[in-house]
């Protein structure tokens, strides 16, 4: 039987990067993967649709060229090459974990992997053949998938979930978009920039509900311009897959409508990847499908760990990854910090972009803070006029009684960029004053971070 010090179950931007750290401080290491290292986000989800996005992005400017001064002949997009392309960015991520893997003496184990009594997983290889792998310490990160929603089962055909939705053959024509967070407005863009008749439908009573509202209305401003049709308050009850393409029935506040569409892409949240994967016979307590574990991401049972999507917190390759080396790092004898989950940025690459870090407006005002709210717009911003991308705003939030940072919240081109200012500033405890007086260079998109603190706090020059 091999062993180990640690054995992890899982090889996405959780489970590699973990495996990577426990490896620099000198553990000895076996990873279980029954698909492709990298796992969905990198083989299906983060990077694949970043490549989908910015093609769509490509094509939309060349379809505004005359506004930068340029004439061009008339742009088509090559669908299958943009899908093409998108899975040779992910192939070639992939390679990289394979060569990380290699660099670091951490042993692959092909096969799906499901925790034993005794800090040992049993492997099942392809052929159906089953190992045992025996490690001193045990982390489970096996992620998650596309949340079926009971009404509306995922074919793979005419209703499809993200993974689908990044291969189709062919371009739809029309598609409805159940739900708006980040997978389903990130979708909405790249079909709708490229001429697919898009509807979003949105149970709660804005899109991209997680975020500051006024982020929500300023991104449906956008998606009308897009051609983009949104329903919120509203609900897809049914969708019939007996004819040619889709007939959705959608309950909204004005009653009862159907919506035609070739396919529907079902965007409505993640399932964590926690069953047959031995966590009963093992006793690992679970909670509202998540694995419970302490604050250095050990469960019930000493020697068996979890991170990532299947624990409770932000489901986002970035806080697996920081779960991960804390994880190791304590197993390890250090004395890491726990993650502090409200210092987590969240990015939404549709065009214009979102990024944002803690409290929202609403939530830092129900949290019973006093509050001073700044906002500077990018069209008061020369750097954004010039790059011809005046869309959108930096919205930032201050502790009026000690100018604590609460809430950062972008909208806009290449905000995703921007946000980690707000992040380490936050960390470090910097005040809005401190931002306010800290010189940020001209011209700049990031300069409408200053300008948003002196806003709050009535020294704003450029409005």
């Amino acid at each position: 039987m091999a062993q180990y010090d640690v054995v992890i179950l899982g090889s996405g931007p959780g489970g590699y990067v973990t495996a990577i750290r426990a490896s620099q401080l000198g553990m000895k290491v076996a990873v279980i993967e029954k698909e492709n290292l990298g796992g969905i986000c990198l083989n299906w989800g983060c990077i694949p649709t970043k490549a989908l996005l910015k093609s769509a992005q490509v094509f939309q400017y060349i379809q505004h060229a005359k506004d930068y001064g340029i004439t061009v002949g008339e742009a088509s997009a090559d669908f299958s090459a943009v899908i093409a392309r998108s899975r040779g960015v992910a192939d070639g991520m992939s390679k990289g974990v394979q060569f990380l893997m290699k660099k670091n003496k951490i042993n692959i184990i092909d096969g799906y992997g499901k925790v034993i009594p005794g800090k040992k997983v049993e492997v099942t290889a392809k052929d159906g053949s089953k190992s045992t792998v025996e490690g001193k310490n045990i982390i489970i990160a096996t992620g998650a998938r596309a949340r079926q929603l009971p009404n509306v089962p995922i074919d793979g055909e005419k209703v499809i979930d993200y993974r689908k939705a990044m291969s189709l053959a062919t371009q739809p024509k029309s598609m409805v978009v159940i739900g708006s967070g980040a997978i389903g407005v990130e979708f909405a863009y790249v079909y709708a920039s490229m001429g697919t008749k898009v509807t979003i439908v949105e149970f709660m009573p804005n899109i991209v509900p997680v975020e500051d509202e006024e982020i929500s209305k300023e991104l449906a401003k956008h998606y009308k311009k897009l051609g983009v049709e949104v329903h919120v308050n509203s609900s897809v009850e049914k969708v019939d897959i007996s004819g040619k393409g889709c007939v959705s029935t959608v309950k909204t506040p004005s009653g009862e409508i159907t919506i035609e569409s070739d396919v529907v892409l079902s965007a409505a949240g993640i399932t964590a990847n926690i069953e047959n994967i031995g966590l009963e016979d093992v006793g690992i307590a679970t909670d509202r499908g998540k694995i419970l574990v302490d604050k250095y991401y050990q469960t019930n049972v000493p020697g068996y760990f979890a991170i990532g999507d299947v624990v409770p917190g932000q489901a986002l390759a970035h806080v697996a990854s920081a779960e991960g080396i804390i994880c190791v790092e304590k197993i390890a004898g250090h004395h890491p910090q726990p993650l502090n989950y409200n210092n987590i940025p969240g990015c939404t690459y549709c065009t214009p972009e979102i990024a944002s870090v803690g409290y929202t407006e609403k939530a830092a005002k129900e949290a019973g803070y006093e509050i001073k709210v700044g906002k500077f717009p990018f069209t008061a911003s020369g750097k954004a006029k010039a790059a011809g991308a005046p869309e959108g705003f930096v919205k930032v939030i201050f502790d009026a009684k000690y100018g604590e940072w609460l809430g950062c919240h972008m909208i806009g081109t290449n905000v995703t960029e921007m946000i980690a200012e707000a992040v380490v500033a936050r960390n470090l405890e910097t005040t809005g004053m401190e931002i306010l007086k800290s010189v940020h260079p001209h011209p700049t998109m990031s300069e409408a971070i200053m300008e948003a603190a002196a806003a709050a706090y009535g020294e704003v020059i450029h409005l």
